[in-house]
């Protein structure tokens, strides 16, 4: 949620700092140098307020490559939180203090972002969204398993610092009971069908002996060779401080989960039910999409979608020469076994082929390709059964740590093989990993805009990335082109489900009902889909918006330009400031046409 818990760690998207050393933070945030007086002041608070994002939250610190703090958990006691909120407050009173006329161009971009950040933290602190430390997505269960993927691995300090860590667990798992606690006063809490299976995934982190944790063999995983002789000791010194901190602080929470917790959570799944609930949701909408739009109005544009996506699935089922229904077709997809993967390592190494076919198709229609790296692994057991199918983890070239896009393996029959090419192309290439760390290596802007999330422009460059699949070559037989669709579906139902949910007063029943209508997703996926739209309102309303956002630029960009239209340089436009509002896109995307259009025209090449 808004606070960086085990929530920033479950695959959503955080971001990544690119320091390795106690002064390269602060001088990166500036590199440029400044145009004027005031663009220093700015530049200074800048690395101000990212030396204290880095300080106060030693886990986004590691999680983004700075390793100054990696021996240190995040202070989620009330009184630290309300300390930040009023940091906030603060922060926010100083930006209005600058002369944004004064500030040079590059720098009002960074002015504009950042205080409308300042601003919309400040006006989230009406909703208490901390007080929710759990649930089916993930939270403090599951933390240090996520947070072992994440954290550098290089010597002998790594594994003590983690060490340390791991014994301050005891200390966050009271913290985040004392947030929950306050939950259960305030009414503010997950609804209580989403946490049917939460108490097993508690359990998935009690084992009978600390060897069998997972946080063990995620810490592990690719030990390298320099480090072979000190396995043993560094092994004993993780186990003991699972074995005499970590286990107990787990049995504690499931004692509180399956007596307090669960049993007085709330029973109405609507957001708008929670105390101040509708201006919650309200905010939830405008901070995820980046727009004004309200609920219903988006409501309309998911109906629309589905309409129109169902009329070229029918396109599809009859290119495939299938003489039945869609829904028939969707259940010979979902159900016959040419579609099925016969085991893990045959979906993975699906997975990794296709990615790598998709690569050396990339210079086809982007100027510029990230350097950092990217590989596929399947989803951690422990977390599998609740979360989607496919999410992506941000790596960092300081840290030296590539992106990892995370595909789900659990229950195979659900995972059809058509439905691969699509995922692809939204977590890794050219979507999430290709995005991101395009951002992260922009030159010379601050790192909140390296390292910025905004859920429409993320999300829905992903989503816009799975529509070029047929320009990369990807979707090749009536199959795939419906997994291609089926996906797009998947994003114009949450539009309908989400809002249904939270401001139509819809039922949990009436949501998956309308997705079984109208999706070619397997059950267990709808499910999992549907109880996460209740848990995380808003957030999925970001992936159709910010997509037909940037499609309509993309067609409004080659109508003017005509001939002159560059799908290379438009995409290097959209990538080549980081994650924007999609306000802010737009005016930057008409402002290169115009560019484009008064640029004389290339002359001939000579014969």
């Amino acid at each position: 949620m808004k606070t960086r818990t085990a929530l920033l760690l479950l695959g959503l998207l955080v971001s990544a700092c690119a320091t390795s050393s106690s002064t390269a933070s602060a001088s990166a945030s500036s590199a440029a140098p400044a145009a004027s007086p005031e663009d220093a002041r700015f530049a200074a608070l800048l690395d101000e307020e990212w030396e204290y994002d880095l300080r106060e939250s030693p886990l986004f610190a590691t999680f983004v490559g700075d390793l100054r703090y990696n021996d240190q958990l995040d202070d989620m006691s009330l009184e630290a939180i309300e300390r930040h909120k009023q940091h906030a407050r603060e922060l926010l009173e100083r930006l209005k203090g600058f002369d944004r006329s004064r500030l040079s161009e590059p720098r009002q971009l960074d002015y504009d972002l950042f205080r409308l950040n300042a601003e919309m933290a400040v006006e989230g602190q009406r909703f208490p969204e901390e007080y929710v430390q759990i649930s089916q997505l993930g939270g403090i269960h599951d933390m240090m398993a996520q947070v072992a993927q994440a954290v550098p691995k290089r010597n002998v300090k790594d594994f003590q610092d983690f060490v340390k860590r791991l014994r301050a667990v005891p200390t966050l798992v009271d913290q985040a009971i004392a947030l929950m606690r306050k939950g259960l006063e305030a009414g503010v809490t997950p609804p209580k069908v989403t946490l049917r299976d939460v108490a097993g995934l508690i359990r998935n982190q009690i084992v009978d002996s600390p060897e069998k944790s997972p946080i063990v063999s995620a810490l592990f995983e690719g030990l390298p060779p320099s480090l072979k002789p000190e396995e043993a000791r560094l092994r004993a010194e993780v186990t003991a401080a699972i074995g005499e901190a970590v286990l107990p602080a787990y049995r504690k929470l499931l004692v509180f989960f399956e007596s307090e917790y669960a049993p007085r959570a709330r029973e109405a799944i609507s957001m708008s039910a929670l105390p101040d609930g509708q201006a919650w949701y309200a905010y939830r909408v405008k901070e995820m999409t980046t727009t004004e739009l309200s609920p219903d109005a988006i409501h309309a544009i998911g109906l629309s979608e589905v309409k129109r996506i169902r009329a070229e699935m029918e396109k599809v089922k009859a290119a495939a020469q299938f003489k039945g229904t869609l829904p028939e077709f969707t259940r010979y997809l979902l159900t016959d076994k040419r579609f099925t993967f016969g085991s893990r390592q045959e979906l993975l190494m699906t997975y990794r082929d296709l990615a790598k076919r998709i690569d050396p198709e990339l210079p086809k229609l982007f100027g510029k390709l990230p350097r950092l790296t990217y590989g596929i692994r399947p989803v951690p057991e422990f977390s599998e059964k609740t979360v989607p199918a496919g999410y992506y983890n941000p790596g960092s070239v300081e840290a030296g740590r590539a992106g990892i896009f995370f595909v789900n393996a659990y229950d195979l029959p659900s995972r059809p093989r058509w439905s691969a090419d699509a995922l692809v192309l939204h977590e890794a290439v050219p979507g999430h990993h290709f995005q991101i760390a395009l951002a992260q290596e922009q030159g010379e802007v601050p790192q909140f805009r390296r390292h910025g999330h905004y859920g429409a422009y993320v999300e829905g460059w992903g989503l816009y990335a799975e529509s070029l699949g047929e320009e990369l070559g990807v979707y090749q037989d009536p199959y795939a082109r419906f997994g291609g669709l089926a996906s797009e579906m998947l994003r114009a139902i949450r539009l309908v489900v989400d809002t249904g949910l939270h401001s139509k007063g819809w039922t949990r029943d009436q949501a998956l009902a309308f997705f079984r209508e109208n999706s070619g997703e397997p059950e267990n996926d709808i499910v999992v889909e549907v109880d996460r739209y209740i848990v995380n309102p808003g957030q999925a309303l970001g992936y159709k918006m910010g997509a037909l956002k940037i499609q309509e630029l993309r067609a409004a960009a080659a109508a003017e330009l005509g001939p002159r239209f560059d799908v290379r340089a438009f995409h290097d436009v959209v990538l080549g400031s980081g994650a924007l509002p999609l306000s802010i896109l737009e005016s930057r995307v008409k402002a290169w046409v115009v560019q484009q259009k008064a640029a004389p025209v290339p002359a001939a090449p000579a014969r």
